[in-house]
């Protein structure tokens, strides 16, 4: 069964690119973010199973928002998708308690990733 996925990230092609990968392994897309202030608030709306966060995003990063919204809700599941340094922010995105930490373009890791979750 298909979760539900909020998609955080600053760039609409991204975005896309992100939810056409969800949507067609059959999860649907509740709601998008551009924005850390903008993801937290979509969360507390919107409940999502997942939460698919960027990290580079102006304003509030993606690291913050994650920390925020799992303050708010401990049993978030938050997996932050990212180009950066895999070793620095995997070890960043474990200890604030997202689920992982993979590179955006690895489509089939995300989506094994999330049918674990």
């Amino acid at each position: 069964m298909g979760k539900t996925v909020l998609v955080v990230d600053d760039s609409s092609i991204m975005r896309k690119m992100i939810k056409q990968t969800l949507s067609s392994a059959g999860h649907t897309i509740v709601g998008e973010a551009k924005s850390g202030d903008d993801a937290i608030a979509q969360y507390a709306a919107l409940k999502p199973d997942i939460v698919t966060m960027d990290i580079t995003m102006r304003g509030m990063d993606g690291i913050a928002a994650a920390k925020m919204i799992l303050e708010q809700d401990a049993g978030a599941r938050i997996i932050i998708l990212s180009n950066l340094d895999e070793d620095k922010f995997s070890h960043e995105a474990e200890q604030i308690g997202a689920k992982g930490y993979l590179n955006k373009h690895k489509t089939e890791a995300i989506l094994e990733l999330i049918s674990q979750l």
